[in-house]
């Protein structure tokens, strides 16, 4: 993987006016003037953000698939693979209930929905149409069920992460216990990978506009008059995520030997790219090319990464836990201790299935407050207008949780090279 590798970080030695985040910062500032100042053109601007969406989705199944493949058929020890799994989902399991409960104690605290005293008779909810009809109560036999495509060719067609990784863990496997007459292909998957790398560094050219359109879009129909009238959620929310990234990620990566700080400004052209488009799926190639560019070995960035874009949504349980909750609060609805601990497990399984993609989480939200039924699902219209802003905020966090989730289950597993991950973070490399 060194030479897809090198095209996705080599702009690291470029003049600052002449790497990728400048452009989309340049971008995001000139959509924001946009949105602003003429709303109407700037909400024309969607289609723009949509299309690089569409472009780097593309890719995401065959790069997951290669790199997981070519990772697993390379390994020695095939009980490593379970090993990192099973790792991975406890780190999971752990990191994303954390953040559940710190969303639940923050919205508590905070209480940003108090006194809002909403009356659903009198809110218009024609516009939740399109989301109710995406809900469904799934059972954790559906979920599991759902990670085993149809056909082989399914998983690929419908851009189902989990599918393509359980095919991808299939196969890999096979070729290793092939041995020698696996190899020629295992060449291959690693020379279509390269070029799928090389594919995601010339889509990425598009960036800035892709940053442009999506975020003139979002000023221009959702801008100012939804912050003003939900600005004390927005800023709440926004704090809690700050307060998980820095209190609870930042010892985490203390812990392990390396600097929060200097990991987010290595990624940092990723997160804007994901705040500017609300979908943490626009960077997946390029967070995998990354890791294993800082140290982590393939076989286990190309399992942590896919998977944890599934379960390791620690900014989406912020949102879900902060956004349930305000909604009782701004209808009156009362939450004991009790229905609010019941409301944490629910959404430990609900937020399992909130992919990253724009609007997953609105769906998920609406989705469990149907299931539970203590909070109105109606009262979901209240947030609808701030969604995407509310998705600028758990995006990147999300971004932040899946690359240091990579380094912790690498360093845990001894896969990885804490020297390369130093000089790459200390920009020596």
């Amino acid at each position: 993987m060194v030479q897809a590798t090198s095209v996705q970080i080599k702009s690291q030695d470029q003049p600052w006016y002449l790497q990728l985040w400048f452009h989309v910062l340049v971008a995001m500032a000139i959509g924001v003037v946009l949105g602003q100042f003429y709303p109407e053109l700037g909400a024309r601007m969607q289609p723009l953000g949509d299309a690089f969406i569409k472009a780097i989705r593309v890719v995401i199944a065959p790069i997951i698939f290669c790199s997981v493949v070519h990772g697993i058929a390379s390994m020695a020890n095939m009980a490593k693979v379970g090993r990192v799994a099973l790792k991975a989902l406890i780190y999971f399991e752990v990191l994303t209930t954390v953040a559940l409960i710190i969303g639940l104690v923050a919205v508590n605290v905070f209480r940003p929905g108090a006194g809002m005293n909403v009356d659903l008779s009198h809110v218009d909810t024609s516009s939740l149409a399109p989301y109710l009809a995406q809900t469904h109560k799934q059972t954790t036999q559906e979920f599991l069920l759902n990670i085993i495509p149809n056909t082989f060719a399914s998983a690929f067609a419908e851009g189902n992460v989990l599918q393509v990784l359980y095919v991808a863990v299939l196969c890999g496997f096979a070729l290793s216990w092939l041995g020698e007459k696996g190899k020629p292909l295992t060449v291959l998957i690693d020379a279509a990978s390269q070029m799928l790398f090389r594919i995601v560094a010339i889509v990425m050219w598009a960036a800035p506009i892709g940053a442009f359109g999506a975020i003139a879009f979002t000023v221009g129909k959702f801008g100012s008059a939804s912050l003003l009238s939900l600005g004390e959620l927005l800023a709440s929310f926004y704090l809690t995520c700050l307060i998980f990234v820095f209190g609870v990620l930042w010892p985490i990566a203390f812990w392990c030997g390396f600097s929060l700080p200097k990991l987010i400004r290595y990624i940092w052209e990723e997160l804007l790219i994901v705040f500017a488009t609300t979908s943490s799926e626009t960077v997946l190639p390029r967070m995998i090319a990354k890791m294993q560019a800082a140290g982590c070995e393939d076989s286990v960035v190309g399992l942590v990464i896919p998977t944890g874009y599934s379960f390791n949504l620690d900014g989406t349980c912020l949102y879900l836990a902060t956004a349930a909750v305000f909604l009782a609060q701004a209808t009156n609805t009362p939450l004991t201790i009790e229905q609010q601990v019941g409301l944490l497990a629910v959404l430990l399984l609900a937020s399992k299935g909130a992919a990253g993609v724009a609007g997953a989480a609105f769906v998920v939200l609406a989705a469990t407050l149907a299931s539970v039924g203590t909070i109105p699902v109606e009262s979901v219209a209240l947030i609808l207008g701030i969604h995407r802003l509310m998705s600028e905020g758990l995006t990147p966090t999300n971004l932040v949780g899946n690359a240091v989730a990579t380094i912790v289950v690498a360093k845990w597993e001894g896969a990885l090279d804490e020297d390369t991950l130093h000089r790459v973070l200390d920009r020596k490399a």
